[in-house]
Formats: structure tokens, sequence, C-alpha cells
């Protein structure tokens, strides 16, 4: 029988059919005991066969019940940088709620390649997740776009479910991000805060995430009749190393007249606000930053950074509840994005 003996030799792991046998059951009875079947097993058998899997260690062989289920109980969840915040706070949300529903979370990083996210779509179809949760921004002319559709609709068509975090390609389901509205929100705030003279840091051109939020931004200066100059918008990677080298771009161009940055994502206004430092000045004296999306960090750098707050947690929540088809009322309601001003914005004589 498949345990360690008195002998400390190493066995054959216990079997599905050794807990039958010790529990005295057949093997359906034990099968749908442990692996939870919708067909009721009377309760008396049902401790019995728990009892005999606990005394023979045994443990179920999840890759053959997701062969036979033809899914797992896995949900999929991919990011661009593990090391983001943005991304661990949407993960945080998404582990929470797969705890809820007792499912477990696997995730990989496309590091905003698309041909590696579509390398893990095609491997991870193989392991047969239930769900799978893409949160990577994408590029809008993505020469992989079609064959991820295409890789998706068959996951979807083997009885996987898909949801997309930001903008998704019909049909499959999003949870739509308000990048645009949100930028656009800050602009404003900042021009009524009294500053008239902007920068920018965004990510590559064609990053959906980052060119949604630029255009926010310049529209909200346009209300105002405020325009930034093409060469105080600078592109670098969608990192804090992306924002410290964007900013050090601007500062090498002269920016003794920048009265603030608006950095796409906080992780690049964190990387802006230390080549500010590197340059001599003083972040928010010297030089105002403003950043997107609220991350824990952005209340802990000096000074405290101003941004743009997503719920990025229940966000996380929310995407596999739509693709779980869990939804609740809350879940059809929009996912606000609201503006927090700290002191790196101080407001400045009108």
């Amino acid at each position: 029988m498949g345990t360690g003996d008195t002998n400390g030799e190493r066995r054959t792991p216990a079997t599905l059919h050794d807990v039958a046998r010790e529990a005295g059951v057949s093997l359906a009875t034990a099968s749908r005991s442990i692996n939870g079947s919708t067909r009721k097993v009377n309760d008396e058998y049902r401790q019995r066969v728990l009892a005999a899997a606990a005394k023979l260690d045994y443990s179920p062989n999840l890759s053959a019940q997701a062969v036979a289920r033809g899914t797992s109980m896995t949900v999929a969840l991919l990011v661009a940088d593990v090391a983001d915040p943005y991304f661990a706070q949407i993960a945080a949300g998404v582990v929470r709620e797969a705890d809820h529903e007792g499912l477990i979370v696997t995730m990989a990083a496309t590091e905003r390649d698309s041909e590696r996210e579509l390398e893990l779509v095609r491997s991870l179809r193989g392991q047969r997740p239930r769900v799978m949760i893409l949160a990577a921004s994408r590029r809008a002319d993505d020469p992989a776009s079609t064959a991820l559709a295409e890789e998706l609709r068959a996951f979807e068509a083997s009885g996987g479910r898909v949801a997309f975090i930001g903008t998704a390609e019909e049909p499959f389901r999003s949870v739509p991000l308000d990048n645009a509205t949100g930028a656009e929100s800050l602009a404003r705030a900042l021009v009524d805060a009294g500053y008239r003279s902007f920068a920018a840091l965004t990510g590559i051109e064609g990053l959906r995430t980052a060119e949604d939020r630029l255009s926010g931004f310049l529209a909200g200066l346009g209300a105002s009749g405020i325009s930034i100059a093409p060469d105080r918008i600078v592109r670098p990677a969608f990192t804090r190393d992306g924002g410290y080298d964007g900013m050090r771009t601007l500062i090498e161009r002269g920016a003794r007249d920048i009265e603030i940055v608006f950095a796409a994502n906080d992780v690049m206004a964190v990387g802006a606000m230390s080549a500010i430092r590197d340059a001599g000045l003083v972040p928010g004296r010297d030089v105002a930053v403003a950043g997107f999306d609220d991350i824990p960090t952005a209340r802990d750098v000096t000074p405290p950074l101003s941004t743009v707050r997503l719920p990025l947690e229940e966000i996380g929540r929310r995407a596999l509840r739509l693709a779980l088809g869990t939804l609740d009322e809350v879940d059809e309601l929009p996912v606000r994005a609201e503006v927090v001003l700290r002191a790196s914005t101080p407001a400045r004589g009108v």
C-alpha cells in the first residue's frame, strides 16, 4: 500500500484504488467523495473515504482530473511584470476571489512582449485552466493580436473562460479602466492648483494604456488652452527605470521652466523623482510630479505622490467574477478613477 513504511523506506504513493480499499467503498464512491462530484455521496461513506485518504497521505492527481473534466481548478493570470506593484495589487484581488471560489492562481509575466504572451497562452491551454485573465497592456498595432484571439477563442471553445483587464477585442469579456477620463480629471485638478508649464513621461508609442492616459491628460489641459510641446513628451519604458531615464532626458533638454511632470504610471513617477534629486533639484519644490494608479508606494515616497487612484485589488476580483459569471450588482457599475493630490504637487499662486 502506498505510504512510507516503519523503516523509513520510500514507497509508491497511494492511489485512489488504495483509498477505496482502505475505506471499504467502491472506486466511484471514493472518487466522488474526494473530487467534489455533483453526485451526492452518503456522508458516512464520504467521511470514511476522507479518513482513509488522510491515513494513506493520498494526494489527488490534478492533471488527470483536468483531463477528465476538460478543465482544472486553476486560474491563469498573465501580467506584464510580476515586480510591478500595479500588477501585484491586481494579482492580490484575483487570488482573494479565487480563494473564495476554491480555485488556485498561477501567474506568468509577458514582459510586455506580445509574442511571449502568445506563447504563454498556448502553453497554458495545455494545462486546462478554468480561467485565463490577461492584465498586461498591449499595443494597438500588435502583430500578434490575431493569433492571440484565435488561441483564446479555441480555449473558450474547449470550456475555458477569458477575461481582459483593460481594453479587449470583441467578443472577450473585459473590465475597462477609466484611464483617459482619470488622466483628464488629473490635468484639470493640476491646472486649478495653478500649474501652467507641463511635461509628460509616457510609455512607448502605441501602448494602449499609456496612449489613453496621455490623450486624456492632454484633453484636460486643452480645456484650459494649455498644451505640451512635443519635445516635452518623452516615451521611455513603462517602468521605474524608464521614468528615471525619461526625466534625465527632460533635464538635459532644459527643465528649469517645467513646473510639473506627469508620468503615465506611479513607478515611472518614482523614477522621475529620483532623477530630479540626482540633478540637485527637489521634487515638489523645484519640479512637481504626478503619476497614475495610486500604488502603495505613492504614499510612502518623499514627498508623497499625487496620482489617480484605481481600485486595483477590486479590479482583479471583478475580472475573475466576470470570467466565472458570478457578477453582482456592484460589478455592473463602472470602475471609477479618483484624483488624489498630495505633497508632490503643492498648490501654486494663480
